[in-house]
């Protein structure tokens, strides 16, 4: 009789599988890592493009900031809104500041020119600097500065009392989204504070005079307006003299 060899079974080792408890524990370690480096990423590049993130919001509006335009409007519609104008100042400031019309009715696309008027109250020079924001929000995109005295330091002597100006249009482009439709007043608001580090560079009376005269000019000519005509000073002494002396 034919012996026939035994055959052992195969062995099979058994597959190890990492604990399903042990996978998740370490996908979620690798997410946090990495929103966590993400989230410094993004704190480092904010604190370090602050003057990006300014003028971001300047040319979107973005949180309420009204957009910079490089010119005046040239179209003008029957569409009016009224624009409000208020003005606050930090409480290390000693300024008084307000603007001199609390409101302004213009048409879509007007180019207007608004006033403020900033006083220092101390009995020393201070050097501040406005911050400017619009509301409601949705309307920012449409209010455009052309040019005005925000983000830019002012130094204010004992007791100088000054006119800052704000020449702007509220777009046309407004009429055409009917989510606008509903918006009646836009508000314009300017806050001052103090700057404790400032430069050499903060605006004094001469540069704001020249601000001032180049924005009354440059909203004159928008609006047809007539020339204001500089009149010559009579110097009454020197008349009588000459007079006294033809006698």
């Amino acid at each position: 009789m034919t012996n026939t060899p035994e055959h052992k079974p195969l062995k099979h080792k058994p597959l190890k599988h990492k604990p399903l408890k042990h996978k998740l524990g370490n996908a979620n370690r690798k997410v946090v890592v990495s929103l966590s480096v993400t989230a410094l990423a993004m704190l480092g590049l904010g604190f370090a493009s602050k003057p990006l993130y300014d003028a971001f919001c300047r040319v979107t509006g973005y949180g309420g900031t009204t957009r910079v335009a490089e010119n005046i409007s040239t179209q003008i519609l029957e569409r009016q809104i009224k624009v409000r104008f208020d003005a606050n100042v930090a409480s290390d400031l000693g300024w008084t500041f307000k603007p001199d019309d609390v409101a302004m009715t213009v048409k879509l696309g007007q180019n207007a020119l608004a006033y403020y008027t900033a006083r220092n109250d101390s009995d020393t020079a201070i050097v501040g600097t406005a911050s400017y924001n619009v509301t409601p929000i949705k309307a920012a995109p449409y209010f455009s500065k052309i040019e005005c005295f925000c983000f830019t330091e002012q130094k204010l002597e004992p007791g100088e009392q000054v006119a800052m100006p704000v020449l702007f249009f509220v777009d046309p482009e407004m009429h055409k989204n009917w989510r606008l439709d509903e918006i009646k007043t836009i508000t314009l608001s300017y806050t001052f504070h103090k700057v404790d580090a400032p430069t050499k560079n903060a605006n004094t009376s001469v540069q704001r005079q020249a601000q001032l005269e180049k924005l009354e000019a440059i909203e004159r000519k928008a609006n047809n307006k007539p020339t204001q005509q500089i009149k010559t000073p009579v110097v009454e002494r020197q008349d009588k003299q000459d007079t006294q002396g033809r006698g």
